[in-house]
């Protein structure tokens, strides 16, 4: 009897643990690896331990894998809780691990109502591979996108901007490319379990939707508007440390003005990122940047720039871009990251945890609806830090904004996978719109990108430095930018739906068992 219990709790433990390594694979698909392959083989497997369960024991496997995609993807999430937060060990572990399990409870439903759902329903193992997984993963991401104010990272899509199947971003966005993503796995898996059948069907799915991927990449959604215009990136490396030091914020002053000045005059504009300034705007707005903006407009030259705004009554304050030269404006940041420039739940977890406590930590969201800012003799889209994450936000500014420009303070990564990914997430943004995407950084990964979503130039990493490139920038509008993720929905909605009303046989090896257990 106890070796009964013991080879079945081994049989229930191994799907577990194989789902946890299948997830932890799964970041090995994104940058900086670019593995990609592992994109559509760690889904292909959580599908297959998906199969022949009942709804609690494909819950606990999707949480676990999970547990081993952000446990391993967004473990940087660690490094600015505890290197740059200043929180101890045991606090920083803590709240990486109940972040991360709270991501991993997204793949735990999707699991669970891939099973529960298909109770009592005859469903072919077609259906069931091409149709039914593929569709409720992608919901669970699209839900992911927004849920708790979002957070779109290590979408499957992401992991194919040099892929062939990125041909599908300017048509339905990440969620789309993720949808051929999770249908190539459901091949992959109908190939596995009906090999015979699936040679001759899978296999023509598989070179279609990958052949299909390809062309769409060759055709050019959008059209030069306007000469090449010369671009620069200021990229500081100030010091993370230094961000609220008083004795430092001179030397931070000194710094970008002195990286700037060499180009005026050279470059029709200058970027710098997100927190470049670290000081109230109307603080320095007479000693420092008006005689920087006079500078500006005598030579043709503009800037945009991070710095905090404080409201005219002096209570509230932003995180924005300004534009400095021929047209001063301000973009003030729309999508605030939780915990990091506002706390939900102020009253009870300020004081809790030093990180919790950071001075500007209480900023407030700029409107949906803000004029765009000018520079160069064009319309830009700008985002601060992780905004450029939420496509279907971005679009709001198209297509009247011909450029799309991104400052970010990634210092509170250090050397983590965080700028990476996140550089990945930009040229994404960039393929989707069909515009051209300046990206600005406090220490790396500064980089400038094309319409196509390729880099033209970046810097390295950790280093003082500044890019230069010309830039065409771009007008028209791709499909995604006009209905953004209206089109995906109604794809999925109908692929559910199908599955739904299918009278078709459940052909599994369970017996007629699967999915009617509780």
């Amino acid at each position: 009897m106890a070796a009964r219990l013991m080879n079945l709790r081994t049989a229930e433990a191994r799907p577990l643990f194989i789902a946890l390594v299948a997830g932890a694979l799964l970041p090995l698909a994104f940058a900086p690896f670019g593995l990609y392959p592992l994109a559509l083989l760690s889904p292909a497997i959580l599908f297959a331990l998906w199969r022949e369960v009942t709804p609690a024991q494909a819950t606990w496997r999707g949480f676990l894998f999970g547990l081993g995609q952000f446990g391993v993807g967004v473990s940087w999430v660690y490094v600015a809780i505890h290197d740059f937060g200043h929180s101890s060990f045991i606090v920083a572990a803590l709240l990486t691990l109940m972040f991360v399990a709270l991501l991993a409870a997204i793949p735990a439903l999707v699991g669970y109502l891939v099973t529960r759902l298909r109770r009592g329903r005859g469903v072919e193992e077609w259906r069931l591979a091409l149709l039914w997984l593929p569709a409720w993963w992608t919901l669970g991401e699209w839900l992911r996108g927004w849920l708790f104010t979002g957070f779109p990272w290590l979408n499957l899509g992401y992991s194919m901007i040099d892929a062939p199947l990125a041909g599908y971003a300017p048509l339905l966005g990440v969620y789309g490319v993720t949808l051929a993503v999770a249908l190539s796995a459901g091949a992959l898996l109908w190939l596995w379990q009906e090999p015979r059948r699936g040679w001759r069907l899978a296999l023509p799915l598989l070179l279609v939707l990958w052949g299909t991927g390809s062309l769409l990449g060759r055709i050019e959604w959008t059209t030069p508007v306007g000469e090449p215009i010369r671009v620069t990136l200021i990229q500081g490396n100030v010091p993370q440390i230094t961000k609220w030091d008083p004795e430092q914020i001179r030397v931070r002053l000194q710094t970008y003005a002195d990286l700037t000045r060499p180009h005026l005059g050279k470059s029709d504009l200058v970027i710098w990122p997100e927190n470049a300034i670290t000081v109230f705007y109307h603080d320095i707005a007479d000693d420092y940047f008006a005689p920087l903006a006079e500078e500006a407009r005598a030579s043709n030259t503009d800037i945009i720039l991070g710095v905090p705004e404080l409201d005219a009554d002096g209570q509230r304050y932003y995180t924005t871009m300004m534009s400095l030269g021929r047209h001063h404006a301000f973009y003030r940041k729309r999508h605030l990251v939780p915990f990091g420039e506002f706390v939900p739940l102020e009253g009870v977890l300020r004081g809790l945890v030093d990180f919790f406590d950071m001075p500007m930590s209480s900023f407030n969201p700029g409107s949906r609806q803000q004029p765009l800012l000018q520079a160069a003799g064009h319309k830009i889209a700008a985002t601060v830090c992780y905004e450029d994450a939420f496509g279907e936000e971005l679009i709001d500014f198209l297509p009247a904004a011909t450029l799309l420009v991104n400052g970010s303070n990634n210092a509170w990564y250090g050397d983590s996978l965080a700028p990476h990914q996140h550089l990945q997430i930009s040229r994404m943004r960039a393929l989707e719109t069909g515009r051209p995407m300046l990206r600005a950084t406090t220490n790396g990964i500064s980089a400038i990108i094309n319409q196509d979503g390729d880099v033209v130039t970046k810097s390295r990493q950790f280093e003082r430095m500044t890019l230069h490139s010309t830039v065409q920038a771009m007008q028209g509008a791709t499909p995604y930018s006009i209905y953004g993720n209206i089109l995906l929905l109604i794809i999925l909605g109908g692929a559910v739906v199908s599955v739904v009303l299918s009278k078709g046989n459940l052909r599994t090896r369970c017996h007629g068992k699967c999915g009617n257990a509780k």
